[in-house]
C-alpha cells in the first residue's frame, strides 16, 4: 500500500511538470498584439528560451519585421548595470530567442520590432530565479 502512494505522488509531480505552464506576457504595441513566452515559469538563471508572436489589427501573424529582445538589470551598490541583446529568428509565425540572466533578481525585457523602417516594443519585468 505504501509503495502504491509513493508511485501515486511520483505521477502526480511528473505531471505537473510536464504541464507547467510558460510564463507569458501579452500587450499591445502600436497597432501589434504581441504575445511572449519565456518556457520557465518563473524565468530562471541561465538559459531561457523566448518565443514571439506578433500579430496585426487584422489577427494576421506579422513574418516580415525584425525583432529583438533586449534585457538588463540596473546597477546596484557594488555592481554595474548588467545589458543584453538576442536577435530574435524567424521560426514558423513565431520568432524565437534565448535569454541568458547572469544572476538571479528582476530584470527589465523590451521586445522590439522593427518593420516598414518604424521601431515598437513590448516592456515588460521578470524576475529569475
Amino acid at each position: 500500500m505504501k509503495k502504491l502512494g509513493i508511485i501515486t505522488l511520483i505521477l502526480l509531480l511528473v505531471a505537473g511538470i510536464a504541464y507547467a505552464k510558460d510564463y507569458e506576457v501579452k500587450k499591445k504595441a502600436g497597432e501589434y498584439n504581441v504575445e511572449v513566452k519565456i518556457d520557465k515559469n518563473p524565468p530562471v538563471v541561465g538559459d531561457n528560451n523566448v518565443t514571439i508572436e506578433i500579430k496585426d489589427a487584422s489577427g494576421k501573424y506579422v513574418t516580415d519585421a525584425k525583432v529583438k529582445v533586449e534585457y538588463s538589470m540596473p546597477a546596484m551598490p557594488g555592481m554595474p548595470a548588467m545589458n543584453y541583446k538576442a536577435d530574435a529568428t524567424l521560426s514558423g509565425n513565431e520568432y524565437k530567442a534565448k535569454m541568458n540572466f547572469s544572476m538571479s533578481g528582476a530584470w527589465n525585457v523590451a521586445v522590439k520590432i522593427t518593420r516598414g523602417g518604424k521601431i515598437t516594443a513590448v516592456r515588460f519585468n521578470v524576475d529569475a530565479r
